[in-house]
């Protein structure tokens, strides 16, 4: 199946509240393809073709046919509705670019690791540093037709605990996508509710230290 992106769609004059979601993984799990198929515009990539220079630092174990590779990150938006847009970043994937990743979680309202099963430790490294700065996440599998593994054996694997949301997906379909970015604003949803009645059973909780909501995305 071919990853598809919608036309060109214009942003409306009465956005005014930014949203940031990353998608983040390990080498080759599908991020910019991610990013590509949910966009409502042409995304943003820096790809760039893979070079014999770089045999020695990237780790194709499991990608012989990957061809090319985001250098920087990928860029996509969703409006969700006449005021809140949401902004896709797809961070990269090859360890020597994971310096960018602390610059890209700033602001960011929650993550999805993307992760694929036929290598599920290459996924490590991007849930470690989303616990190390508190960002919310979810784990979305993207399926490349590799070796079938039960949810309990993905979430030891990955030391995920019972709370994460876990799905299944293929990152080149387009609604497929957009149920995992749903499942993680529902997520993200959930955990604002929780703050929210922790606040107000605080008696010193003020305006300030409560959780805003988060919005819900359009159909």
């Amino acid at each position: 199946m071919d990853s598809a992106t919608s036309d060109r769609t214009a942003l409306r004059a009465t956005a005014d509240n930014g949203l940031k979601i990353v998608v983040v993984g390990g080498f080759g799990v599908g991020k910019t393809t991610m990013v590509r198929s949910v966009s409502e515009i042409r995304p943003l990539n820096t790809e760039e073709t893979m070079t014999r220079a770089g045999e020695a630092v990237d780790h194709l174990d499991g990608v012989h046919s990957k061809t090319s590779t985001t250098v920087a990150f990928d860029f996509g938006r969703i409006s969700l509705d006449e005021r809140s847009v949401l902004y896709l970043f797809g961070a990269p994937g090859q360890e020597r670019f994971w310096f960018l990743w602390d610059r890209l979680f700033s602001g960011t309202l929650g993550a999805v690791v993307l992760v694929d099963t036929r290598r599920l430790s290459d996924s490590w490294y991007a849930i470690d540093r989303l616990e190390h700065h508190g960002t919310p996440f979810i784990v979305a599998c993207n399926d490349f037709g590799g070796p079938l593994h039960t949810e309990q054996q993905i979430r030891e694997a990955l030391d995920l605990s019972d709370e994460v949301p876990l799905v299944e997906c293929d990152a080149r379909d387009r609604s497929s996508s957009k149920y995992v970015l749903i499942t993680l604003v529902e997520y993200l949803h959930t955990l604002s509710r929780r703050r929210l009645d922790a606040a107000t059973d605080d008696p010193s909780a003020t305006p300030e230290t409560m959780p805003e909501k988060t919005p819900e995305p359009t159909p």
